[in-house]
């Protein structure tokens, strides 16, 4: 297959189109899509087809401007981009399905139309397509505000056993709501930064007093994160059956956790410093769009509590509006798989928690990032946390090259994966999220 053409079955094929920043050597960072292992300018592309709206909103250096446009621009611009990189996938149907009122105006060599035979439309793109291994890519949005939620029943479960294993494992409250916390969107990173070990208050149970210096229980959390568009006015509430008109996108998500920090210092108000040094996402935003075959209803007990009307949504398709995401994740560790957490076990759905974060009236801003909370299973190797995977430490994992890991030490590079079940056996890609651990400073 030459490399113009992209495999129908790439994680990253027409049915993905995933948007990220990206910049080169000769360009300023700008909005692209992934299309295989390549990333198209999808401003300049946008721009030659006469789409002077989308070229505008995607020549700046994050996804804001493109999420500030709302749904039915996202749509219809999703929309254009099928039709248009159709072209360059392996057995597309026409070569040619880019529109020629712009093909003359973007060939290399300037011959278009009839004339330029059956590969017109792949030649056509070569003006505005990068190889992976020719660009820099950055953080895809301006985080205007950051959530994090803890929608996993299974790792809610699993924390209450060891913080407090003299209680009911899941607090009174938690099958009534989704549970968050108000993270820090200064420092949410994009994939491949580096993470500096912690420093602060630490105190054991046993300890008469506490201590500070770098954390010694340092931890990940394996998460999906979900991108906001279309700003609200402060006092409005987005319901579960609209939440899909502002969820632009979906991004793995690690949200590192200093264990021995935050148990000190979570009660009464939860987590802060523990968790507020660092955030990784991945570099690429996959649209909710592309997920429509990774739908699946949430998972739900005889005996749980029936949810206010709030959060309960129509029932649309079959599995309504407050649907999971049949999303498979995968964390190595130093290369070595550790856990392999399903998304499809969260007990709340994405529009859930949109609707519960904005109950009470709060905005929503163009660039919002909320995460979904640790995606644990009920099996030992679908756990996302190190905390639960060694049982705070009691049950170290064994790596490959022999060494034990109970919590992260310097050096370690920690990377998460996901895709979903696309269309006539596709898959959907959402690429990689990755970090390594530096020494405290």
């Amino acid at each position: 297959m030459s490399r113009d053409l992209v495999s129908a079955d790439h994680p990253f094929g027409p049915q993905t189109l995933a948007f990220g920043v990206f910049s080169t050597d000769a360009n300023a960072p700008r909005v692209g899509v992934r299309l295989g292992d390549d990333v198209i300018d999808v401003s300049t592309l946008a721009g030659a087809a006469g789409r002077e709206d989308l070229a505008a909103a995607w020549a700046t250096p994050s996804l804001n401007a493109f999420l500030a446009l709302g749904h039915e621009v996202w749509a219809d611009a999703r929309a254009w981009l099928t039709e248009t990189l159709g072209a360059a996938v392996e057995g597309a149907d026409d070569r040619r399905a880019i529109p020629s009122n712009w093909v003359s105006s973007v060939q290399p060599d300037g011959v278009a139309g009839e004339g330029a035979g059956a590969g017109a439309g792949v030649d056509a793109l070569a003006a505005h397509r990068h190889s992976l291994e020719d660009v820099t890519l950055h953080l895809p949005i301006e985080v205007a505000d950051y959530v994090d939620f803890y929608a996993s029943a299974h790792h809610a479960s699993n924390v209450g056993k060891i913080f407090r294993p003299d209680n009911a494992a899941l607090p009174p409250n938690w099958k009534h709501l989704p549970i968050g916390y108000h993270g820090r969107a200064g420092t949410v990173v994009v994939d491949g930064t580096d993470i500096t070990r912690p420093t602060g208050q630490r105190k054991a149970p046993a300890d008469p007093a506490p201590t500070f210096g770098p954390s010694i229980r340092l931890d990940i959390e394996a998460e999906l994160g979900y991108v906001v568009g279309g700003a609200t006015t402060m006092g409005s509430r987005v319901s579960v059956d609209e939440a899909a008109q502002h969820i632009f996108g979906v991004v793995i998500l690690n949200d590192w956790s200093a264990r021995d920090i935050q148990a000190w210092e979570y009660v009464p108000l939860g987590p802060f410093l523990g968790k507020s040094f660092g955030t990784s996402i991945s570099a690429w935003v996959t649209p909710l769009a592309a997920f429509d075959s990774a739908r699946v209803a949430l998972p739900r007990e005889e005996g749980d509590p029936e949810v206010l009307d709030y959060l309960r949504g129509g029932e649309g398709d079959g599995v309504g509006a407050a649907f999971g995401l049949d999303i498979h994740v995968e964390v190595s560790l130093n290369g070595t798989v550790i856990s392999r957490p399903e998304n499809r076990d969260m007990y709340w759905s994405p529009a859930q928690m949109l609707a519960h974060m904005t109950v009470n009236g709060a905005s929503l801003r163009n660039g919002d990032l909320f995460g979904s909370g640790t995606i644990s299973g009920a099996e030992k190797p679908t756990r996302g946390s190190l905390l639960e995977l060694s049982w705070s430490g009691t049950e170290p994992l064994t790596l490959d090259d022999g060494s034990t890991r109970g919590f992260l030490e310097d050096g370690d590079t920690v990377t998460m994966t996901a895709w979903a079940p696309g269309p006539d056996g596709t898959r959907v890609g959402l690429g990689q999220v990755s970090g390594t651990i530096t020494p405290a400073t």
